[in-house]
């Protein structure tokens, strides 16, 4: 597969996304697009862009201030640049698209009953918040639900994606260290139960699956 990297590094709202959009317009055949950028909000943006447009992309963040926002467009893409703009398709730069809001997995399964639906069940769920308009400011994982930060989770690309747009992933350390994960964390940060306390208790809403 061809890639393309789009260096928008140092660049602010909507010039990546102007960046993107011109590679895009250029490619013809099946193209792996991989942007590079240092703030948030880009990345945020460029979600959005991809999206909108149905393509496929995924967000990883490589270190503090660079980001990489990979987008694949098939070699029918082409015809982006073959339509005329619409206007919901010009580059607009959206707020920041993180709330106030906290999601506490305390479980690496959603519901009761059989454990095989439950993980099916918590995968989905932690793939949907990728989707929101309005993404939590935080994930707390605590109990089993360190299991789906750590090494073997089917859920670890989608808390990468949550990550690099500004989502904290936060691990519990007591949790990890009972499971014998602590040397298996692939996503996040470990924290205490005083900063899951106060991450909570600051919280305008708790979302609990």
């Amino acid at each position: 597969m061809k890639k393309i990297k789009v260096d928008a590094m140092g660049d602010q709202c909507p010039i990546p996304v102007i960046k993107t959009k011109k590679a895009l317009k250029e490619i013809t055949e099946t193209t792996l697009v991989e942007v590079h950028v240092d703030n948030e909000i880009a990345v945020q943006n460029l979600s959005k862009m991809a999206k909108q447009k149905n393509l496929e992309y995924k967000c990883e963040k490589l270190e503090e201030q660079h980001y990489i926002i990979k987008i694949k467009a098939e070699a029918e893409g082409v015809s982006i640049q073959q339509k005329a703009p619409a206007e919901n398709d010009k580059e607009i730069c959206y707020p920041d698209r993180k709330s106030s809001t906290v999601v506490v997995l305390s479980s690496n399964q959603m519901g009761n009953g059989s454990e095989e639906l439950g993980q099916i069940l918590m995968k989905g769920f932690i793939f949907a918040l990728t989707e929101l308009d309005e993404l939590p400011s935080t994930v707390l994982l605590y109990n089993s639900g360190v299991k789906l930060s750590t090494e073997g989770s089917n859920s670890i690309e989608d808390l990468k994606t949550l990550q690099a747009q500004g989502v904290e992933i936060l691990s519990c350390g007591t949790c990890l260290n009972y499971y014998d994960l602590t040397e298996k964390l692939q996503v996040g940060d470990v924290t205490n139960m005083y900063f899951i306390l106060e991450k909570m208790s600051q919280a305008d809403k708790i979302i609990r699956p």
